[in-house]
């Protein structure tokens, strides 16, 4: 899965842009998902042959992957932008704006959650810094995946 190790802090860089240059950098930059998380994870299910899933549905909180026939929704959270209780840290500058963000993001998560349960859907949150132990992740995903037995989706 790589090396998920850094040789520099984020604290210790030094940002050379004003406040409203960095903004108007970051608001050009555009979403696109978390692929690094999601990629690792693709790569767990697909070498230990766990299958059935499908990427990019249109369920509420469009989770990363979907296993429809046992009805299972499963989000990789990012560390940082979920606000793991393990893997927290405040941010250097501009913390209000981040803490904030990350505060709405924890609510969305929670009310994506309840609707997707309402609607019979399992949920599964895999943290990011779960993919460090891919034997963990992989585990619990057969558990979660076997509970039907007359659906077994690894082979």
């Amino acid at each position: 899965i790589g090396d998920w190790s850094s040789d520099v802090c984020s604290s210790d860089l030094v940002d050379n842009m004003t406040p409203q240059q960095r903004s108007q950098t970051m608001a050009a930059i555009r979403s696109c998902g978390n692929r690094t998380t999601e990629q690792a994870l693709i790569q767990l299910f697909r070498s230990n042959r766990i299958t059935g899933w499908r990427r990019k549905t249109k369920l509420v909180g469009q989770p990363d992957f979907v296993f429809h026939r046992e009805r299972i929704a499963v989000f990789v959270d990012g560390c940082f932008w979920h606000g793991c209780p393990r893997c927290h840290f405040e941010p250097a500058s501009n913390s209000k704006y981040w803490l904030e963000k990350i505060r709405r993001n924890r609510k969305r998560d929670r009310f994506v959650t309840r609707e997707l349960a309402t609607l019979g859907w399992k949920i599964i949150r895999i943290w990011e810094h779960s993919l460090k132990q891919p034997n963990r992740v992989v585990k619990r995903m057969r558990a979660v995946l076997m509970k039907d037995e007359t659906l077994p989706r690894i082979r």
